[in-house]
């Protein structure tokens, strides 16, 4: 998901109601990319900043409600709340964004536009006229001091990161509550990294090349330090570069494709690394998806990047079974678990609000599934990567631990293993396994 500027292509009240709504539903256990893309083209950009902004800065925006409104607001008020004090505390990073008597005057009209919040016009009003005070006081007055840590964990999320990175937790949660970089993967196919960077000077866009993330060069990588729509990326339309996180690129170039290989994506949608091996070498691949409104990301990639061929087939299947399966041994495997998605939270922000302790353990297990029944359909001398964008290391540096320990013929090979967050990649964990041996 891209998170980019925002833009002012809906009137902001109306973005504040949207948006308020969508946190109601994120909060009702739905998640936030579900919802925007329910939403038409010119409204999602908007919305989905604003309520970027109201899940990353949670915790600020209701110190400040609690402490202006005595009495908790009904949900309906206290989302909207949230979204229009998000818009006040700004990092400086995201630029000027807009006036806070703008602020106050759209939230205001936000209450018109729906009914269960328009009796609370006068005590939007209020509160957000404290809150500017509050947080823009006159010059010479002291600032209120910003939150180190603005976004949303639950208890369990918090102790799981203080019991595994007792001196790097906060820092991972302060770098996953900022804005996610856009970053870039060049279509090799089409051009080389230098090549595409010229394409995005000529557009003014500025760029700058990740040349490695954990050691392991990546030569397709750009990030683009102030993000713009895909739709203003040169080429974006013809296939010629794709949108990827660093941290995902490093999967296809470890499992290093070769012209010939038969190559399992195991848990494809949307597609990315599916499309990226096959840019590297041409391969034959079957990418595996078990939902079928996500299976049809993958053909929309491929189809948008030119990479459908008669070598490329998108399949319908549960990975952790075999029934999809023609017993044509893999040489290679990859791996992308479903998880938590503790890793992505930066371009996520509604995962903290949505997972319960108790999913990590029946993770777990389908992680566990899958992985046994993979290494079934691996030839020998084979390569399987298990990957996953978590940092918890249940479902990381313990399941490759237990799978080594299951299969005496796993030999781990090189690989970068826990990932944190930084600027350049998102929260990742790979492991790579040869089959020595049947």
């Amino acid at each position: 998901m891209v998170d980019q500027k925002t833009p002012h292509s809906l009137p902001l009240s109306e973005a504040i109601t949207i948006a308020a709504q969508a946190i109601s539903e994120v909060m009702s256990g739905r998640s936030l990319t579900e919802v925007l893309d329910q939403l038409d083209a010119h409204e999602r950009p908007i919305v989905q900043s604003l309520s970027f902004d109201a899940l990353r800065k949670w915790i600020r925006s209701h110190e400040l409600i609690k402490q202006f409104v005595p009495k908790a607001p009904p949900p309906e008020v206290d989302h909207l709340l949230t979204v229009a004090i998000a818009l006040f505390v700004r990092d400086g990073s995201e630029g000027k964004g807009y006036a806070a008597h703008t602020i106050v005057d759209q939230a205001v009209r936000a209450c018109e536009e729906y009914d269960k919040t328009m009796y609370a016009k006068g005590l939007v009003n209020a509160v957000l006229r404290k809150v500017s005070l509050a947080l823009q006081p006159p010059e010479g007055q002291p600032h209120y001091p910003p939150d180190p840590i603005p976004m949303f964990v639950p208890a369990w999320w918090r102790a799981n990161l203080k019991r595994n990175y007792p001196k790097a937790w906060q820092s991972i949660l302060f770098a996953q509550a900022k804005r996610a970089p856009l970053i870039l993967r060049v279509n090799q196919r089409q051009y080389s990294r230098e090549q595409y960077q010229a394409l995005l000077s000529d557009a003014s866009i500025s760029s700058l090349p990740i040349e490695s993330v954990a050691g392991i060069s990546l030569p397709s990588a750009l990030l683009l330090p102030n993000p713009v729509p895909v739709s203003d990326l040169p080429g974006f339309y013809s296939g010629a570069v794709s949108v990827q996180d660093a941290g995902a690129q490093l999967a296809a170039t470890l499992l290093n494709p070769q012209p010939g290989d038969l190559i399992l994506d195991a848990c494809a949608a949307p597609g990315g690394k599916t499309a990226h091996l096959l840019e590297l070498a041409d391969c034959q691949m079957r990418a595996l998806e078990l939902d079928g409104e996500r299976l049809g990301k993958i053909g929309g990639n491929l189809d948008r990047l030119r990479l459908h061929s008669e070598k490329v087939k998108v399949l319908r299947g549960d990975a952790s079974k075999a029934a999809w399966w023609d017993g044509v041994l893999f040489d290679k495997i990859l791996l992308d678990a479903p998880c938590s998605a503790s890793g992505i939270v930066a371009r996520h922000p509604d995962i903290p609000f949505l997972r319960r302790e108790a999913d990590i353990r029946s993770l777990q297990q389908k992680q566990r599934e899958i992985l046994t029944q993979a290494w079934k359909m691996l030839k020998p001398e084979g390569l399987l990567l298990y990957v996953t964008c978590s940092v918890f290391p249940e479902e990381g540096e313990d399941q490759a631990v237990w799978f080594a320990q299951q299969h005496s013929n796993a030999v781990r090979l090189s690989a970068p293993g826990q990932l944190l967050p930084t600027e350049a990649n998102d929260g990742f964990y790979y492991a790579l396994f040869k089959k020595n041996g049947p």
